[in-house]
This record gives C-alpha cells, structure tokens and sequence, in this order.
C-alpha cells in the first residue's frame, strides 16, 4: 500500500487520480463556475477524495520554489547552526572513542531524539539527494556506495571503525584492518566479518544483505545472529527474521541497475519511486503483472518508457509531477 511522508495509508488508486485530475483543472486558475461547483461537490462526497486532494496539493508544494526571500534565508540559517552543532558534537564523541569503542558510534539514540531526521540527513558526513548514488573510497580503504536519498556518519578510528546509517540504503566492500568494522542503525549493530554486504534502512526495520564473507547482528536489545554470504535478513530492536537467500537486486543498484526478476509491477514502482520526485502510482489492474530485465534505475522516465513497450500498459501524466501507471486501452 502507498503511504504517505508521515506513514499513514494514501486513498485508493483511483480516487488519487480523480483528485489529480482536478487540480490539473482548477490549477491555472481559469476553470469555469460550474466546474468549480462539481469539484467541490466531489471533494465533500467523500473524506477519501478530501485525503487524496490534501496529498495531490502537499506535493505540488513541494515543486514551488521558495516564495520569501527571508523564509528561505531563515530555514538556511537553521540547518547551518545545527549542522555545525552535530559537527561539533562529532568532533567530541570522537575523541572519547580513543577510550573505548563503543562510544565511538553509540550516539545516535541521542542525536535522533534532539533532531527531525531530515536535518540529521542534512548534517551527515556524506549524503545523497533523490534520484542520486554516488561511490567513495573511506580512510581505510574500504568503499562505500550510498543510493539514492541517502546519508551517513563516519566515525574512523585505531579502536573500531564505524558507520553510521542516517538514512536510505549504503553497500560496503571493507578493507583488512586491525580495528573492527560497524555499521550503526537504530535498530542495532551490524559487524563486518571480511565482507561484501548491503544494509538499508526502511520504516521500523533494517534490511542486511551479504554477498561476501560474513556480518554479525546484534540489535539495541541484544539480539544476535551471523549472516552468510548469500544471505539476508531483516531486523528490528527487538527480533531478527529467520534467514533467507540474498536478493541480487541489492547489490546490482551499485552498478546503476533495478534488477527484476519475476517481480510485480507494484514492486518496480514501489522502488521507483525511491528515486523520483513526485508522485508515481499504478493502477490495482495491473499492478500484479511480472516483469523482467535490467532497467536504468536513474533515468525513471526511460523506465516507464521501457515498461510500456513491454507490457499492455499506459503512461498518464496530467501534471509535471504526477505519473500513473494505467492499463492500455
């Protein structure tokens, strides 16, 4: 099910469509007095049509560029300042990572509790935006790649190296070192036994998937299981997931690619939608078609493109930031 930024469900297909529909219509501004009239009687006919044309409205908002010269100044002001402050706090808890190693990554609990994850994201080390990946080489040798809509912490030193995953999805090939090497999400610690492996995170669990070597779970609670290569699982504070085979799909975005294999139409848009802004929907008749093949994960518009020529489906596109999925005619 779609869900809104604050996790609650969206409206059916269908009736975001219509609310669509309607701000394509009434958006210029010269919409006639009956049109405006049917609008309003189908906006009160339902609290679902009311929903969806509050969402259709907040992501319009989100394609207008900043109205005051002063808002803007003032919102730029704020992230500075808390940047600079999780900065400064960075610099001291590493420090104290030279007496002992685990308080070299175990802040985040703290830091999360003071800010939204939005200016936590904003302040990491290293981040990417929507639609981007990007690839690093870290102090040690290891190499990182951060997907799209992504952002991480770095805390290296002789006693442990540590990342910290802020937000979205990060893929670790490590370096041989003598210290440790963790990776950090609110859910628990992951460490790396010599390995290839890909961690994400995703509402109130975190994804692990190892291609090489080994990694050791362990969650806030305490928790623990070692994952093969070839394997995954999923965790939360609290529990581990049984064990299962590695999803190759989580190691091909390192190389630009959405990997489906038999997958549904639902799946590629749900992860679609990782890398676009706006809004991308599918229509409930179609949505369980399979697909297959190798797709270009940051070019979304050349996917949907691909997808039409493959199978009996259609592109809507009523508004510059709205793309649905519908079934050909």
């Amino acid at each position: 099910m779609m869900r809104t930024g604050n996790d609650a469900p969206l409206p059916p297909h269908a009736v975001l469509e219509q609310a669509a529909y309607w701000y394509a219509t009434l958006r210029d501004g010269q919409a006639s007095a009956q049109q405006r009239a049917r609008w309003q009687a189908w906006l009160g006919a339902d609290l679902a049509h009311e929903q969806a044309w509050r969402y259709v409205e907040g992501i319009s908002r989100d394609f207008e560029p900043l109205r005051g010269r002063s808002d803007a100044r003032l919102a730029a002001n704020t992230l500075e300042i808390a940047s600079g402050r999780m900065h400064s706090r960075r610099r001291v808890l590493t420090g104290m990572a030279a007496i002992t190693s685990a308080s070299l990554c175990g802040w985040l609990g703290w830091r999360e509790a003071l800010l939204p994850s939005g200016l936590m994201a904003w302040g990491a080390d290293h981040r990417t935006r929507t639609g981007e990946q990007r690839e690093m080489t870290l102090a040690d040798g290891s190499q990182a790649w951060l997907n799209t809509a992504s952002a991480i912490d770095l805390a290296f030193s002789d006693r442990a190296r540590c990342i910290t995953l802020v937000r979205g999805e990060l893929f670790v090939a490590t370096a041989k070192g003598a210290s440790p090497f963790y990776v950090d999400t609110e859910h628990g610690r992951l460490q790396a036994l010599g390995t290839r492996f890909n961690v994400r995170r995703d509402g109130e669990r975190t994804w692990l998937a190892v291609y090489e070597g080994a990694v050791k779970i362990r969650t806030t609670t305490g928790a623990t299981r070692i994952v093969d290569a070839g394997q995954q699982a999923h965790f939360a504070a609290d529990r581990i997931s049984d064990l299962q085979t590695a999803d190759a799909a989580r190691e091909a975005w390192t190389q630009g690619t959405l990997l489906a294999d038999n997958i549904s139409l639902r799946e590629v848009v749900q992860e679609l939608r990782r890398y676009r802004h706006g809004h991308l929907g599918v229509a409930d008749d179609v949505a369980d078609l399979k697909v297959y093949g190798n797709f270009p994960v940051q070019d979304s518009e050349r996917v949907l493109r691909m997808l039409a020529s493959a199978l009996p489906i259609r592109i809507e596109q009523p508004l510059p930031w709205w793309a649905s999925i519908e079934a050909r005619p």
